[in-house]
């Protein structure tokens, strides 16, 4: 190792070599879709994780990687450390943290102690390693644009304040990023040691025994004893690796010391290798110019191989965010614009509610909607329930009786009177307005439940301009609603005024009445009343006696609780007036009998019992009363029945005619006529502030997509040189070939670009390939 006085001239920084356009092009793109901030556009770039055991030269190695000296010295590395480098045009170059946000750190020792800083607020001055990562990005035109990760080394042995299964927890560390498929391992191993008892080589063994995926890295090659090199190393012979090995030569504790940059320790491993003749011919495996060009070069296939499945990723998801974004519609500032935006809302609103009504809009298989439900309450609940009900269930036999009776007045009844025929149908027929009205009240709820279902998505970003609409349809169904209602009202009473007896379904009297005998049990027989065997024919007494006309009305059954008081004594006395003698007990009989036709008399006469106030028929039923009150049923149901058709027919039609029709109408009219107001169009046209917010989230992610589907096209012809190569076992890095399922799965036709044009109506960009030159 030459003395670090004398430093030899700096070499430029080294170009990659492969992808040097493509890798920049995809660090914009990456950069692009972060401001989504969605996992679904996340690019899954693989990482370049460096591993190795503690003291291999692991921090060095990635140090070197990106030119510049910004990693803690003297300490351990306890905590994940992933460092994205950003190739940058730039005169300067700068860190920045993702835990100090807006901050850039132009000198790389501030990174040391912010690293430092971060490391100890985690785990504190101990020796223990933490499993929370620290991101860093390092922007510098002299960096490859890769992804690399500086993982605490294996340690073996605990020290000091360290757990005892530190080696356990180490290895659990290490694992969980190296298992991932797409992770570039660098197995660092020094080259003072055996290469067959390296730790990283054997961690990386568990996870790809393959060796497709790991990068040998063969460090402290200028310390190596006299005599000894690392050639069969490089070259495989001790442990193959299909991506090969690089050796590298780190800056050592006096080059620490001594303050030597990184860009001067390049300079001096370029020198080491030209010079040490061991290493002749191995210029492509020497130096770490030539570990990061290999990097690239897997970085580069890598992308290849992923852009069709990206493309496709951002072309379907543009297509979603522009069918979003052209629902919202294009903001209108001037009242012209509103207007046009307002008549267009109210026009597809009413269309819609027909729709809703007629059975038009979106079918759906999971219940009813709509003019179905409408349907539904007419057949379903109203005329179902109607069916349902007795015409005769709320009168009994004694209502009709009594009924009968009372229209009789006080002569018996020779034939059924209409009277109560009339009053009780009337009664029953009554009974049908309230159901017919609920009927019309169901309807009208339904009606309201399909206005707050139209346009609800549409309407969302203007609720004044719904809530105004909500208020102005309710005014008028419930308008709507009283002529309804109103014509339910007449067809009742239309059905009420007048009993149209002479109606042709309508039983009639005759048919009723043998109908009532055939029904009735049969007939009853009546008990004749006693007479006592001492009576005598009226006939046969005096002309004196028989002109007297008595002003008592005796009832008929005296036999049932009105007896007579010397009822055979008058018998007697009429006996003896009969045969024209008359003894002393006879004439006083007789006395006592014509006082009754008010003759003064001295001898008291029997008082008759009052009537009650409520007064009832007598609870024996004749057998005329019996067929009067079964053909009175027989004409309630009779008739009922016609009249029930006739509103089960007539009411839906005047709830349909004077509600949902006009409705269906005039809803258009009503809302130009409510709300088209010049004053109100500002007002019910404002969005709330999270529909702004939302649409404008909209508007900046069709634009991010829109610049990533550009860089995408510019990146397309790169890909396109490619297929050859992906047909191959391997690619020129080494890697095995990646199938070709993703570009088939989801880069299908390149429709979606076609539809978002139309969507936006721009003109089309046209994209200026370049022939690629790279050759592998």
């Amino acid at each position: 190792m030459s003395s670090p006085s004398a430093p030899p001239a700096p070499s430029p920084a080294p170009q990659p070599s492969l992808g040097h356009s493509i890798i920049p092009a995809l660090t914009k793109l990456q950069e692009i879709l972060s401001q989504l901030g969605e996992d679904n556009f996340s690019i899954d770039l693989p990482q370049v994780v460096a591993i190795g055991s503690q003291g291999s030269g692991k921090s060095s190695v990635v140090e070197s990687l990106v030119g510049r000296d910004f990693l803690p010295r003297g300490v351990k590395t306890r905590r994940p450390v992933v460092i994205q480098l950003v190739r940058k045009i730039a005169e300067e170059e700068w860190g920045e943290f993702d835990h100090v946000i807006g901050k850039k750190f132009y000198h790389f020792e501030d990174v040391k102690k912010e690293i430092q800083l971060e490391t100890d607020r985690d785990v504190g001055g101990y020796n223990y390693i933490s499993e929370k990562e620290i991101h860093l990005k390092i922007f510098s035109p002299n960096v490859p644009d890769i992804t690399l990760v500086d993982l605490p080394g294996v340690s073996k042995v605990p020290v000091g304040d360290q757990p005892g299964d530190i080696q356990l927890k180490t290895r659990d560390l290490i694992f969980s990023y190296i298992k991932q498929p797409r992770c570039i391992i660098l197995a660092i191993s020094p080259a003072n040691e055996d290469l067959t008892n390296s730790d990283a080589l054997q961690l990386s063994r568990l996870v790809d025994p393959e060796g497709s995926r790991t990068i040998g890295v063969i460090t402290k090659l200028d310390i190596m004893d006299r005599g000894t090199d690392a050639r069969n190393f490089l070259l495989g012979k001790v442990v193959p690796l299909k991506l090969g090995y690089f050796g590298v030569v780190n800056r050592s504790q006096e080059d620490l010391k001594f303050n030597r940059s990184v860009k001067d320790a390049l300079a001096f491993e370029q020198s080491f290798f030209s010079t040490i003749q061991a290493y002749n011919g191995l210029s492509h495996c020497c130096g770490v110019p030539q570990l990061a060009n290999k990097l690239n070069q897997i970085l580069v296939q890598h992308i290849k191989a992923i852009l069709p499945a990206l493309k496709s990723r951002v072309n379907m998801q543009l297509v979603s965010v522009a069918k979003e974004h052209a629902s919202f519609g294009d903001t209108e500032d001037s009242k012209d614009g509103l207007a046009v935006k307002l008549l267009n809302i109210l026009a597809q609103y009413s269309e819609a509610f027909c729709s809703m009504v007629e059975g038009k809009n979106r079918v759906s298989t999971d219940e009813l909607s709509g003019g179905a439900r409408v349907h539904y309450i007419f057949q379903s609940i109203f005329v179902k329930r109607l069916e349902e009900v007795d015409p005769c269930g709320d009168i009994s036999d004694q209502d009709i009786r009594i009924a009968i009776q009372n229209a009789a007045g006080p002569r018996t009844a020779l034939f059924l009177p209409e009277a109560p025929f009339e009053i009780l149908v009337r009664r029953q027929i009554r009974y049908l307005l309230d159901p017919s009205l609920q009927c019309a009240r169901f309807v009208y709820e339904e009606l309201v439940k399909m206005s707050n279902r139209c346009l609800t998505e549409e309407l969302t970003k203007y609720p004044a301009l719904r809530r105004r609409m909500d208020e102005v349809i309710g005014n008028f169904l419930r308008e709507r609603l009283s002529p309804a209602e109103k014509m339910i009202t007449h067809i009742i009473d239309m059905q009420i005024d007048y009993i149209n007896t002479s109606h042709p379904c309508f039983v009639g009297g005759n048919k009723a009445t043998e109908l009532a005998k055939q029904c009735s049990t049969g007939p009853s027989v009546s008990t004749p009343m006693p007479v006592s065997k001492d009576a005598v024919n009226s006939e046969k007494l005096p002309e004196t006696v028989k002109g007297v006309k008595p002003r008592a009305i005796f009832p008929k059954g005296a036999d049932q609780g009105i007896k007579l008081q010397g009822e055979s004594d008058r018998t007697a006395a009429h006996a003896g007036a009969a045969s024209g003698h008359f003894s002393e007990k006879g004439s006083s009989l007789l006395k006592t009998y014509l006082s009754v036709d008010g003759l003064d008399s001295p001898y008291p006469f029997f008082q008759l019992i009052e009537p009650p106030i409520v007064l009832k028929p007598s609870e024996k039923q004749a057998e005329i009363e019996t067929v009067a009150i079964e053909t009175m049923k027989l004409l309630l149901i009779s008739y009922y029945n016609i009249v029930r058709k006739s509103v089960q027919d007539a009411i839906p039609k005047a709830i349909m005619h004077f509600l949902v029709n006009h409705t269906k109408r005039e809803i258009h009219n009503v809302l130009i006529r409510k709300l088209y107001r010049d004053n109100l169009l500002e007002e019910m046209l404002r969005e709330p502030n999270d529909i702004a917010l939302k649409k404008k989230h909209i508007s900046e992610t069709l634009s991010v997509l829109e610049r990533a589907q550009r860089v995408l096209e510019e990146l397309h012809l790169e890909s396109d040189t490619t297929e050859k190569d992906r047909r191959s076992a391997k690619d020129a890095a080494g890697l095995p070939k990646t199938r070709g399922s993703l570009s088939s799965t989801y880069f299908a036709t390149g429709n979606e670009s076609n539809f978002v044009s139309s969507l936006k109506a721009s003109p089309k960009t046209k994209h200026k390939h370049k022939k690629s030159t790279h050759s592998e």
